[in-house]
């Protein structure tokens, strides 16, 4: 008798949630072919930006890293998670909240991303292919996805047991059993920008917002104004990551992404309105940093389903949310791990079993965690609540600013990864 022929998946979407993916479904004994429309894998180039990994996040990832120490030398601490506000003329900043047991790691999204398509094998990816639709068998049993080779327009037809949409909070999977879904404008956008001061480590920029901000390097920090706020923290090879979230009517957005392409005119207009709202050190960081861009802020109420048949969504394409909680990618992770252990569970032959554990696990979690996420930039963007008054940095008690901190997120110290 002849090898058990293994069971195939097709992941859709070749981003941090695929990869994940990939290596949860190659350790349950699948085979997998991720189809990624990117003409080639990003080659440390700064798409993306800077992300916060929880332990549990971390310590997945390093189960399917080939080499422990990798993924620790590749991020930095965030020991500390602080909010703080300026007071008088933007000189002081007193602190609002600080917890020093945050226990995160920093890390860049290229980095990231090329440590987990680095410990997979080559022949798993087919990049420059677009998906096209899908087709389930009349038993349900198997799936054939029809994708377009963007360089030669070919199409092609693949095969498999089980089809993953990772891709992303736009997904058009999702749209063939959702076409109703509509996503949820924030009310606001995000600035985002990295700037690389390798070389320039004893600049006055460097020196100065390393006295403003001594704790970068272990620390994520929150400066919070009446009605918009900003990030910032320091990631692996002298490079600082900041984001400023302004409210703004929606953008027309062209094309199927979240990220907005920015004119000069637009990046000097945000500068000046910075010198408004910020103090020097932190405006100095934007304006040295090249090729800042605007992320569109959407989340949606979280689904009631999140698999139909044999086709399953995961990370932003089953969760949109808004970056608040930092659970984008913590979340996709964890999807990612879950799925692959009820597949293994359940076996190839009993998928509808094992998409149905898998949303039973993971559904109440990423809801509540949406929605919480959903509450924090509310909360640091003054906007209303039904709850609470719009939140003041200037005036606010001491138990309203408590909630600003992310170890009130749900399942903060750790969500199920199985029903037991």
């Amino acid at each position: 008798m002849g090898e058990k022929k293994k069971a195939k998946a097709v992941i859709v979407g070749g981003s941090i949630a695929g990869v994940s993916c990939a290596h949860a479904l190659i350790s349950a004994g699948w085979d997998v072919v991720v189809l990624e429309k990117s003409s080639q894998p990003p080659k440390g180039s700064p798409t993306g930006a800077g992300l916060a990994l929880d332990r549990q996040a971390f310590n997945i990832i390093d189960s399917w890293l080939p080499q422990p120490q990798l993924l620790q030398q590749t991020t930095l601490p965030l020991t500390i998670d602080q909010n703080q506000t300026a007071d008088g003329e933007k000189k002081v900043s007193r602190i609002l909240t600080r917890d020093e047991d945050f226990n995160f790691r920093a890390a860049h999204w290229a980095d990231l991303h090329g440590l987990l398509y680095s410990a997979l094998p080559a022949e798993v990816f087919l990049w420059g292919h677009s998906y096209l639709s899908f087709r389930t068998s009349e038993d349900k049993t198997s799936v054939t996805v029809e994708a377009k080779a963007l360089q030669t327009e070919e199409i092609i037809e693949i095969n498999g047991d089980l089809l993953v949409a990772a891709d992303g909070c736009l997904s058009s999977i999702r749209k063939t059993f959702l076409p109703d879904l509509k996503l949820r404008y924030s009310g606001y956008c995000a600035w985002r920008g990295v700037l690389d001061f390798s070389g320039n480590e004893n600049s006055e920029t460097i020196m100065s917002i390393q006295r403003v901000y001594p704790d970068l390097g272990k620390c994520l920090y929150f400066d919070l104004n009446t009605g918009s706020h900003t990030v910032l923290y320091e990631l692996l090879s002298k490079r600082l990551n900041w984001i400023w979230y302004v409210h703004q009517p929606e953008p027309e957005q062209k094309g199927n992404s979240v990220t907005m392409k920015v004119s000069s005119d637009m990046i000097e207009n945000m500068y000046q309105e910075a010198e408004k709202a910020w103090g020097p050190e932190l405006v100095r960081v934007m304006r040295e940093t090249k090729e800042p861009f605007i992320n569109i802020i959407y989340d949606c109420d979280p689904l009631e389903r999140i698999f139909l048949d044999n086709v399953v969504l995961i990370g932003d394409a089953a969760h949109p949310t808004t970056p608040h909680g930092v659970r984008s990618t913590n979340m996709s992770i964890l999807d990612a791990a879950v799925l692959g252990k009820c597949i293994e569970r359940w076996g190839a032959e009993n998928i509808p079993s094992a998409l149905e554990e898998y949303q039973r696990i993971r559904l109440p979690v990423t809801s509540k965690q949406v929605l919480h996420s959903r509450r924090m930039g509310r909360i640091k963007q003054g906007l209303a609540l039904p709850d609470r008054k719009p939140f003041d940095p200037k005036t606010a008690s001491a138990e309203e600013c408590e909630e600003l901190q992310h170890k009130y997120m749900p399942f903060f110290a750790g969500a199920p990864l199985s029903v037991d």
